[in-house]
């Protein structure tokens, strides 16, 4: 029988930064979410399935809910983030209707600014950066329509484990007792931390449905429920104010979801559909004290992917249509507390770049 479904899911993720989300990411700590599996193919035996995903972005554009503030670019003073993740990923197929995989994180992120270390007024630039392994996933997977040939319908359930770093740090340039230039070592920026400290639950869909000879539509979603409330890792050694928990980092739910199409010429596929993704207000389950930056990405996300025996090659593309940093619970409290509207910022990024690669044993 002629191959219908091999199902690109190239996902991000996002967020995680679990994490960096991360997907038109940045300071809204959207973490690498993609999925351990590149491909979906109902002809294919193999049992085993390796895969490798590299996303890397660039974000330094801020946004205050849906307003872009141009003049921090004109000014020179944007926060500017650069996201290189890789993800590799091993699946088990038990039968045609189970799978699990286990999906490894590791991260390399770095961060230029001038607010975080002498102050935007100084003039002076400055970097910080993190290393290492991420969060680790573990998850299962249910073919819900094993001998369809036209509907795909796959659902997930897994966990997202703490094995990265949520209190990295490094060094800040700060003004001495004498205006003399002192280092000083702290904990970096949420959005580049390699791990949140939280142990969470991820629900997963994918669905896809034959429309003629060679063209599919297809849905995705994708949401990672993170109970803990906050991990401990303090912004700042000195802030102090009467909101509980506002020095600390939350920890963060996180979503995304794709809708569109894809064409069969070959051994390509070519889609384009549209991406929603980003960092809740407030969690599902739990409290959300602590310091987060929510917000969402809307994206036009072409694609592309090549098979030809055992290996698969993709790549994605989403470009930002809309970048919304939402008002925080912190933001509201302080908002309380000040008497004034209190509203934080992010930095987007304007597009992101993801190359996979998958090997079926």
């Amino acid at each position: 029988m002629k191959k219908i479904f091999t199902y690109p899911l190239i996902l991000l993720a996002v967020l995680a930064s679990t994490t960096h989300f991360v997907q038109a990411q940045g300071c809204v700590a959207v973490r690498n979410m993609s999925s351990c599996s590149l491909t979906y193919d109902s002809t294919t035996n193999s049992k085993w399935q390796l895969s490798l995903n590299y996303r890397f972005f660039e974000s330094y554009k801020h946004f205050r809910g849906d307003h872009e503030e141009k003049e921090r670019v004109e000014n020179g003073t944007q926060v500017i983030n650069h996201d290189n993740s890789i993800l590799l990923g091993v699946l088990y197929s038990f039968n045609n209707r189970l799978s699990a995989g286990v999906t490894i994180p590791y991260l390399y992120i770095d961060r230029s600014s001038m607010y975080e270390h002498k102050g935007n007024n100084s003039g002076e630039r400055y970097h910080t950066s993190s290393k290492g392994l991420g969060d680790l996933r573990i998850s299962g997977y249910y073919n819900v329509l094993p001998s369809n040939h036209k509907t795909f319908l796959t659902v997930g359930l897994g966990v997202k484990l703490p094995t990265g770093n949520y209190n990295y740090k490094d060094f800040f340039h700060k003004r001495g007792s004498q205006d003399q230039d002192t280092l000083v070592q702290l904990a970096v920026d949420q959005s580049i931390q390699p791990g949140d400290g939280g142990t969470g639950a991820i629900v997963e869909f994918d669905f896809a449905q034959q429309v003629g000879r060679n063209f599919q539509v297809f849905a995705t979603g994708m949401y990672m429920f993170n109970p803990r409330n906050t991990n401990g890792t303090l912004r700042s050694p000195n802030l102090v104010n009467n909101i509980p928990l506002s020095n600390e980092m939350s920890v963060v739910d996180q979503f995304l979801f794709r809708l569109g199409g894809r064409y069969l010429v070959n051994k390509f596929q070519f889609a384009l559909g549209g991406r929603y993704e980003g960092i809740p207000v407030e969690d599902v389950f739990g409290k959300s004290d602590g310091f987060r930056r929510p917000g969402y990405i809307i994206s036009l996300e072409p694609a592309i992917t090549y098979s030809s025996g055992k290996h698969t090659f993709g790549i994605n593309c989403p470009i930002a249509l809309e970048r919304n940093r939402t008002q925080s619970v912190l933001d509201k409290r302080r908002t309380e507390v000040l008497g004034t509207y209190q509203h934080g910022d992010a930095a987007f990024a304007d597009y992101l770049v993801s190359l996979s690669y998958v090997y079926r044993l």
